[in-house]
């Protein structure tokens, strides 16, 4: 059975990845370990050694904290499914294309766009 910390920390090893656009293949090579095994890492099949998690942070670029960000929630989400809000959007493939494309977009049409988002979702 999986434990919901290896799962959280796999999501946002997989969650890092995508927003650093990174395949599991180029992770795992900077790592020095088979691409089968950061999927089992990201599925929350095998836990991730202390050892490991610090290689695969300094491969995505961010303190192995950032991988316990946001535990607390995810944990009791899972405990309480019928009380849960999705607790990480980015999670989502789509949501992390759409922040990528966002970012792209030069900062005065960006903060127009974002004026503009702002607007619809009031009208909504």
């Amino acid at each position: 059975m999986k434990h919901p910390v290896d799962v959280h920390v796999g999501k946002r090893i997989r969650h890092r990845r995508w927003m650093v656009g990174m395949t599991q293949q180029q992770l795992a090579e900077r790592v020095g370990i088979k691409f089968q095994q950061i999927q089992k890492y990201e599925t929350g099949m095998n836990r991730v050694s202390a050892s490991r998690l610090w290689d695969i942070a300094e491969a995505l670029n961010v303190p192995v904290a950032f991988f316990f960000e946001g535990l607390g929630a995810d944990v009791e989400a899972e405990a309480d499914p019928a009380t849960s809000v999705p607790g990480d959007i980015l999670a989502d493939k789509e949501a992390l294309e759409l922040v990528r494309s966002y970012y792209s977009i030069p900062e005065n049409q960006r903060r127009r766009l974002f004026e503009l988002a702002r607007v619809l979702s009031d009208v909504a």
